[in-house]
């Protein structure tokens, strides 16, 4: 038989949401994949710091470290999320039978993906190039294997198994088809390390391919989001950060198609390797506006939730950081090749808001973290 899964849009409280109650130690039994929204919201600062179009004193040193800091986040919760699957292989299977945490498994892919892109480009200061290659290849190869699995199997999942409302779309919904889309402006990074030929000439195509198939799926669901807004309203203050993750599949998609068309003189005949750059300003530029409209309502729900004092902190806020930083990198591509100071400024500015919004979730995310409270199981909703 099928199994129906109805889908509440306002929970009084998520997994992972802060409750101040005693609690009793080993709350690794609620570690969801949503704690890697952690890795992406680190290491894409350091990330968007290494392309940023004007750089300043300190600022490589900086994001190195914070490169550093996500690849080891990186791993301890990769240790403690298979030691989870393998103590609790109940409440992994709730985790992945949720219509909402189930949504949250393309994180660990974007995560590796992430933090491989970092170690191209900073990581190589410390352990070298051939060594950085080498390591963003393996992290490459293993987040879209799971990222492509994730954009088909939780849409499946979606399809066949779970029953939601006609208020039910919400930006987690994007989680799971974003990872090919990270997968793209990643391995364009990577295609100078290709070897020449048709094997660079694969690997090119795999990535457009990748992009293709990421933005369509991302525009469905981003309109019915939209849908979901106008006939519904703003959703429950828990799941409001939700909606800055909007901002991922369209600030990413300007940073891979940039990033894609400087490659492309390498790996594709002269005439596609034109037409790329040309679509990837006029796409960049026609997305990228849309991008501004959307963190402006975002920012303007989140402001309004806040002043009603119901911006209760949760594991949800990590997504104030990922999707904003997917701007910062669309913004410099976007200078890169236009030569619009405007972009370089809207870059910076974006890299400010960037930091400032890593810094308070890093800080609240550590403090519930190491007194448990972020890993203390949900009360249960009716």
């Amino acid at each position: 038989m099928t199994a129906t899964v109805t889908f509440r849009p306002a929970p009084r409280r998520l997994v992972g949401e802060l409750d101040h109650r005693p609690h009793r130690s080993g709350s690794l039994r609620q570690l969801g994949p949503n704690w890697f929204a952690a890795v992406m919201g680190t290491g894409i600062v350091a990330t968007a710091a290494a392309t940023l179009p004007w750089q300043f004193p300190g600022l490589r040193g900086a994001a190195t470290v914070v490169w550093a800091l996500a690849a080891a986040l990186l791993v301890a919760l990769s240790v403690a999320w298979v030691t989870h699957w393998v103590r609790f292989p109940d409440t992994a299977r709730d985790h992945r039978n949720h219509p909402v945490m189930s949504q949250f498994f393309g994180a660990p892919p974007m995560a590796l993906l992430t933090v491989g892109g970092g170690t191209l480009l900073l990581g190589s200061d410390v352990i070298g190039m051939p060594a950085a290659v080498a390591i963003d290849w393996v992290l490459w190869i293993a987040g879209t294997v799971l990222g492509l699995l994730t954009a088909f199997a939780v849409p499946y999942r979606m399809f066949t198994r779970h029953r939601v409302g006609a208020d039910a779309a919400f930006g987690g919904w994007l989680m799971p088809v974003v990872p090919p889309m990270v997968s793209a402006a990643m391995g364009a990074l990577l295609i100078p390390h290709t070897p020449a030929g048709q094997l660079r000439m694969t690997m090119m195509l795999l990535c457009v391919a990748m992009f293709g198939l990421s933005l369509i799926a991302a525009l469905i669901t981003i309109t019915m989001i939209w849908s979901r807004l106008v006939h519904h309203g703003a959703p429950a203050a828990s799941m409001v950060p939700t909606l800055w993750i909007v901002l991922g599949p369209l600030g990413q998609s300007v940073t891979a198609a940039g990033l894609l068309a400087n490659v492309a003189p390498a790996a594709m005949p002269d005439l596609y390797a034109k037409g790329l750059l040309v679509f990837s300003v006029i796409f960049g530029l026609v997305t990228w506006g849309f991008a501004m409209l959307w963190l402006a309502l975002a920012c303007a729900v989140t402001v309004k939730t806040y002043r009603a004092g119901e911006l209760t902190f949760n594991m949800t806020w990590w997504g104030f950081t990922f999707p904003l930083g997917t701007c910062v990198t669309g913004s410099t591509v976007l200078y890169t090749h236009t030569g619009a100071d405007f972009f370089a400024a809207i870059a910076i500015i974006l890299y400010a808001g960037l930091v400032a919004a890593w810094s308070a979730v890093a800080v609240r995310t550590a403090r519930g973290a190491l007194n448990g409270a972020l890993l203390r199981p949900a009360p249960a909703t009716s």
